[in-house]
């Protein structure tokens, strides 16, 4: 072979190895940056939900949120689901504001929080509780209005002991005292100036429980420890005389959202209406299924 010829022999020949290996190294590229090529990230495992729920307002739904959940987080370990407090006006006012995803409240909510949705969750039994020194078993509802206006101050002018009453409520934020003025008081009166005000279900119970000749009004799964329950009209406080409706001092529990809610929150409120959960938590917490009441 002359020299030119086995010279372009050997070019070619380079020139081929060289374009083998080009072609290797571009089939060991990684795939490109961004989206395009990347792995979706694993779905949390057997479909549960993740991320976050927050909820405020009426201390007297507080245990029954608070155990919903805990029993969904549960289910959902990858879901956080943050309850707190502060009555039925502030988790009416952070759920319009949209601070929270739901805003918890025994009373409905009025016209000053348009676009909210109601979720009536349970039926809360409220009763008068009084301390232990109280000698008086039952009031009807004009001794109970006359004793929280301020009118009646003995214990003596109901059949009780010559003792002073003091009285114990909530702040004018809490969805309890507005029920209680709205099925207690004379239409048009309101709560004696020198009542006690507590901020909390639970801070009322122990005031009251502290206080000689104190009566006060919680919902019925607060009413624990040395508190004496009243009888209202001579009805004693039953959940079955609730759902007969000769007990009158009960509320709808109501979760409210700002429009319809997102998938984890819809999830967690069907947990809620769930029979699982009505069945079982609800009553054992002492409020009543909202099922029963609607039957």
């Amino acid at each position: 072979m002359k020299k030119s010829g086995y010279r372009n022999f050997m070019s070619i020949l380079l020139t081929g190895l060289l374009l083998a290996g080009c072609g290797t190294a571009n089939n060991n590229q990684p795939a490109p940056s961004g989206n395009q090529g990347a792995a979706p990230a694993p779905a949390p495992a057997g479909g549960q939900l993740s991320g976050k729920i927050t909820a405020s307002g009426s201390t007297a739904l507080l245990p029954l949120v608070k155990q919903a959940a805990n029993e969904f987080q549960k289910q959902n370990p990858n879901l956080t689901i943050d309850v707190s407090g502060g009555g039925s006006g502030t988790g009416l006012k952070q759920v319009a504001e949209g601070t929270v995803n739901i805003g918890n409240s025994d009373v409905e909510a009025g016209s000053e929080f348009p676009g909210l949705v109601d979720h009536q969750v349970a039926i809360a039994p409220f009763v008068l509780i009084v301390n232990k020194s109280v000698t008086v078993d039952n009031l009807t509802k004009e001794q109970a209005g006359r004793i929280f206006t301020g009118e009646i101050k003995n214990w003596k002018e109901v059949g009780g002991q010559d003792e002073k009453i003091t009285i114990i409520g909530r702040a004018e934020s809490s969805g309890s005292r507005k029920l209680i003025k709205q099925l207690v008081l004379p239409e048009g009166k309101d709560f004696a100036k020198e009542s006690i005000v507590q901020d909390s279900s639970g801070s009322l119970r122990t005031a009251v429980d502290q206080t000689s000749g104190a009566i006060g009004y919680v919902d019925a799964p607060y009413a624990t420890g040395n508190v004496k329950i009243l009888k209202f009209d001579g009805v004693e406080y039953t959940p079955d005389n609730v759902v007969n409706g000769t007990y009158k001092l009960f509320a709808y529990e109501h979760m409210y959202t700002k429009g319809e809610p997102d998938a984890n929150t819809k999830a967690f409120l069907d947990y809620i209406l769930s029979d699982e959960f009505q069945g079982t938590y609800v009553e054992q917490l002492k409020f009543v299924s909202v099922n029963k009441g609607k039957k």
